[in-house]
């Protein structure tokens, strides 16, 4: 079986910039790490919403989860703590020594081979008296459950229990030593752990009073080298010094127009032109007789938009029609079409005109400005929108600095990347990029061998490029003493709960049922977000 933990910064994919607007906020702007439990649904849930022009990223950052791979016996790691204190772990030897000199369990053996930069080989071996008290405790607490014909409970001979039930304790206390000793000597040997295997232990024997031995290969983290973050060498940035000019007042203007305009009618006899709204009715007939699902009445429909009625595009046959016109429409049908009811037919739809509407946009004086709230001049509300603006440039001018220095943040530090952490993430962003086509088509088909071929091709250095930047934005969170308090929690279910237009408690709820696991992606999604506003902090920005 496999077992996760949060142990570090893992990455997984998100729609890009260009896919979400910026009100998506940073949790999906700068392709860093994010979860794959309830972070998903999140995207999936801003992906459905009305958007802005979309605008994808990453959010910040994700705790790595540290795989288990049991091969055969089903051992489940505990959680380490999130940090591993080297110095806390060695202060502890004095007190196993003192233990071993009076006569306790004597402290467990290990021994760590390199098996290449981010691959090591841990051999324990936990003490013969352990292993002896471990069985022990088994046998004591099997002879409370097992009910044996002839004996009281509890009263069942030793001998009778190992006789009967010999591999299962042992089976058990293998699942319980493992974890525990693979725990202290993760934190003895003071690295940490992305990938964790244990050979095969059903042919492992365990033995009263004889010491019990076991390897765990272990993919671990790498060293990074920091640089180039803060004085006395910190990010340059070029100056950004866009301003919001007239013209693009005036543009906001006339969406706030659009905002309140109206439909009236058109003068009689108008014939329909583009950008006409009228209202129809629409029915359909097959063999002369109205066939369900295809009824509409009061569709209110813009002409030149090219929207479908029931699948049918009227545009082409509205043009230059009139209010009161009813027009035949013929729709021919595949004999391939899932309807078994017009399969190879043809469906005629009757379209009554009942009408035509343009739109009047109000003008641009002082009553304009009452009827968008609480403003006594058009002045008034000129000077509101240019602040608002003004806030949301330099908002994107913070986000376009926040995107030069993640670039130089990955350029400038090299090191080698745990390939399990950039295999995961990649099948991360297969995986989304896979949901979201479905979505955007409705397509439920499964890409097929060659297809995800092509995939792992394409996005391979993306992932990469992902792991690198969450593990440089967690070596900066950590070297700096960041942390996450309770206020940033509170800030960021705010904020997420607003761009997902739900509750607050209910957004908690959510994330409290994905376990700890989405609470840990959560906070490390924050502690990259602060160490990424850090670096911008101490970046200098030219002239």
């Amino acid at each position: 079986m496999d077992a996760y933990r949060p142990m570090g910064t893992q990455v997984n994919t998100l729609p890009s910039p260009q896919e979400y607007g910026l009100t998506v906020g940073y949790i999906q702007r700068y392709k860093i790490p994010t979860g794959t439990c309830i972070f998903v649904w999140l995207l999936i849930m801003l992906e459905s919403a009305p958007a802005d022009p979309p605008c994808e990223s990453g959010g910040t950052g994700r705790r790595a989860r540290l795989r288990i791979s049991w091969v055969t016996v089903g051992v489940q790691v505990p959680p380490l703590a999130p940090d591993h204190d080297l110095a806390a772990a060695m202060a502890r030897q004095p007190e196993q020594g003192f233990l071993q000199r009076k006569g306790y369990a004597p402290a467990m053996k290990m021994e760590v081979t390199e098996l290449g930069p981010m691959k090591r080989a841990l051999k324990i071996e936990v003490p013969a008296d352990e292993v002896t008290q471990r069985l022990a405790r088994a046998y004591v607490e099997l002879n409370r459950q097992v009910s044996i014909p002839g004996f009281r409970p509890g009263k069942v001979p030793l001998a009778l229990l190992e006789k009967r039930y010999a591999k299962t304790v042992e089976e058990d206390v293998i699942r319980s030593l493992v974890p525990d000793f693979y725990d202290k000597a993760v934190r003895q040997a003071g690295i940490v752990p992305v990938l964790v295997e244990i050979p095969p232990l059903d042919r492992v024997k365990i033995k009263k009073d004889e010491p019990f031995t076991f390897t765990a290969t272990v993919e671990i983290k790498p060293k990074i080298e920091l640089r180039d973050y803060k004085a006395p060498s910190p990010i340059s940035l070029k100056p950004d010094k866009r301003t919001v000019t007239d013209e693009q007042l005036d543009r906001g203007l006339e969406v706030l127009r659009e905002q309140q305009a109206r439909l009236e009618a058109t003068p009689a006899g108008h014939a329909i032109v583009d950008g006409d709204y009228i209202v129809l009715d629409v029915q359909g007939t097959l063999d002369g007789e109205p066939l369900e699902g295809t009824k509409k009445e009061g569709q209110l429909h813009k002409v030149g938009s090219h929207a479908s009625i029931l699948g049918l595009e009227i545009d082409s046959h509205v043009g230059e029609k009139k209010e009161g016109d009813v027009l035949e429409v013929s729709q021919p049908y595949p004999a391939s079409h899932p309807d078994p009811r017009v399969a190879g037919k043809t469906v005629v739809f009757t379209l009554t005109i009942k009408s035509v509407k343009e739109k009047k946009l109000p003008a641009l004086d002082d009553e304009f400005a009452k009827d968008c709230g609480p403003y006594n001049s058009l002045q008034e509300i000129k000077d509101k929108l240019r602040v608002g603006m003004e806030q949301a440039l330099q908002r994107e001018i913070e986000d376009t600095y926040k995107d030069a220095i993640i670039k130089r943040l990955v350029e400038t530090h090299h090191f080698d990347l745990p390939e399990t952490l950039v295999g995961r993430e990649l099948e991360a962003i297969i995986r989304q990029h896979v949901q979201h086509q479905q979505r955007k088509g409705g397509a439920q088909e499964s890409p097929g061998t060659e297809d995800l071929t092509r995939l792992r091709q394409e996005h391979r250095d993306e992932a990469a490029r992902r792991v690198k930047l969450g593990l440089v934005l967690e070596a900066i969170a950590e070297k700096e003493g960041l942390t996450v308090t309770q206020d940033d929690f509170n800030t960021e279910i705010t904020r997420l709960a607003s761009e997902l237009k739900m509750s607050t408690a209910d957004l908690v709820k959510m994330v409290k049922a994905g376990g700890q696991e989405s609470i840990d992606e959560l906070r490390t999604r924050i502690l990259a977000d602060k160490a990424l506003d850090f670096v911008y902090r101490n970046a200098v920005i030219q002239g």
